[in-house]
């Protein structure tokens, strides 16, 4: 979760669930073996580093870089094979990670070739996921602080100059239509004022949330199957899992 967003409630968004779940499994199909580090980009309040960690070996560590981390965040008691940085950190690393990062860095280019690129191991793995399609850039998008939403087109181009894309695809293509009609509110009706608060509370129950995460769950599971076979499918979210084949 986005340090903008972070509450004190240890019941997560059903649409952060099923995305973690993605994403693991993700990770598992595309790593040859086990890396001894990893390093999330942008990592919040870690909570998919710590999830990510059941998929890994007891020997290996997360980095969690995030450049908001105040001094209280990297004091914070965690799981030891979690470690909080607010610098970028000096090592290079086999998997790194950028799960809906990237949007929040005005200059993306230039992150990705100074502080992304340089930091993932030749040979290694690199995960990003974004927010898709330019046109439902709304009010929430700028409270969460993105600069853009992307389409495939602007995502290979970020990437390409440094890495080779292996896999590419969509994620939540059931949320696309509530997006849309929230777009189209705004259009007819826009907000009288800046959206400055962002409220990620989830209090609707265990039987509720586990009902819409199934939901989503097999949702993530026909994208991964469409870009398997490289069909464009839509969804709310792009992926790509990258590797950097030379330096």
């Amino acid at each position: 979760m986005d340090l903008r967003e972070r509450i004190d409630s240890t019941t997560r968004h059903p649409w952060e669930v099923s995305r973690a779940r993605f994403f693991r499994r993700l990770i598992a199909a595309h790593l040859v073996q086990p890396p001894s580090t990893v390093l999330d980009v942008g990592s919040g309040d870690n909570w998919f580093a710590n999830e990510l960690l059941a998929d890994l070996p007891p020997a290996t560590t997360v980095d969690c870089w995030d450049a908001h981390y105040t001094p209280a965040d990297l004091t914070e008691a965690m799981d030891n094979r979690l470690r909080r940085m607010s610098s970028p950190p000096d090592a290079t690393y086999p998997l790194v990670l950028a799960l809906d990062v990237l949007e929040h860095v005005e200059d993306d280019s230039g992150f990705m070739a100074d502080s992304v690129v340089p930091r993932i191991r030749a040979g290694g793995l690199f995960i990003a996921s974004v927010p898709a399609y330019r046109w439902l850039f709304t009010s929430h998008d700028e409270a969460l602080g993105h600069f853009r939403r992307h389409n495939r087109a602007s995502l290979r181009s970020l990437l390409q100059p440094h890495l080779t894309i292996v896999q590419e695809g969509s994620l939540f293509g059931s949320l696309l239509p509530p997006r849309a009609v929230q777009r189209l509110v705004q259009q007819v009706r826009p907000p009288s004022g800046p959206v400055d608060e962002i409220n990620s509370a989830w209090n609707h129950g265990r039987t509720l949330s586990s009902v819409i995460s199934g939901v989503l769950d097999v949702d993530a599971r026909i994208g991964l199957a469409a870009a398997r076979r490289r069909i464009p499918f839509p969804g709310l979210s792009l992926w790509a899992v990258c590797q950097l084949t030379q330096r």
